[in-house]
């Protein structure tokens, strides 16, 4: 158990996790990531720090592999 006064070290910005959250959202509307990460919505919310830690949480890396994949599968 992580003690309250210690829960900060653990969480994540606001910003960071609505940037994630506009991040899937718009890349499930189509849009390309690359075009996706230089939106004003996230560039003005994120470091680049921040950026680079968007792209390796769970949800958006699970979030762009499966549109990708869904992409490319066959035609069934």
């Amino acid at each position: 158990m992580i003690p309250n006064g210690l829960l900060f070290l653990f969480s994540r910005p606001q910003s960071e996790e609505l940037a994630a959250e506009h991040l899937i959202r718009e890349h499930h509307r189509g849009r390309a990531l690359s075009e996706i990460l230089e939106d004003a919505y996230i560039t003005g919310r994120c470091s680049r720090q921040q950026i680079d830690r968007l792209l390796d949480r769970p949800e958006v890396v699970h979030a762009v592999g499966v549109d990708m994949a869904a992409a490319h599968a066959p035609a069934a």
